[in-house]
């Protein structure tokens, strides 16, 4: 035997090989295509029905989810709208009430100044003199006492014994 035999003998074998291998394959793709098939079917039996259910749901519920993000966004907007209005409302509220204390302390302030005015003033003018004519009185009074106090001395010592004064 040559090597062309030899040859030739070793390609026809490699192609009877893979002749049986492609018939193998063959005969598995087609097993697996029936599987397929089947599995295709069972999906359409119960996936599609679901599928087209829940397609419907959407197509009804589109507009509704539409209107409610519509609802959604403007009343956003209206309650940002009015929270900036509360906040401005607010801000002039805590401004006025700053301008009032501040008005109020003032005036607090100017009247306490007043008063401390007043009352120096009134003791100047009415205690001070109140005072130095009260003195004068009391020096008068002492004074007087004193002087009166002398003649009744004078009088009770000249009629009174000697005795009668030490007790």
């Amino acid at each position: 035997m040559d090597s062309l035999s030899i040859f030739i003998a070793v390609t026809a074998a490699a192609v009877v090989i893979q002749a049986g291998i492609l018939v193998f394959m063959y005969l598995a793709v087609r097993k697996s295509s029936a599987e397929m098939e089947g599995l295709i079917a069972e999906v359409k039996t119960k996936v599609l029905p679901t599928a087209e259910t829940v397609q419907s749901m959407l197509a009804e519920l589109r507009p509704k989810i539409e209107t409610m993000a519509t609802n959604f966004s403007e009343t956003s907007i209206t309650v940002r709208n009015q929270i900036q209005r509360m906040d401005a409302t607010l801000n002039d509220v805590i401004d006025r009430t700053r301008l009032q204390v501040i008005r109020a302390d003032e005036l607090v302030g100017r009247t306490l100044d007043r008063v401390e005015h007043t009352s120096e003033m009134v003791h100047r003018t009415v205690v001070s003199p109140v005072k130095h004519v009260s003195g004068l009185v009391q020096g008068l009074t002492a004074g007087l006492e004193f002087f009166f106090a002398g003649r009744r001395r004078t009088q009770e010592n000249m009629g009174v014994a000697q005795d009668e004064m030490f007790i």
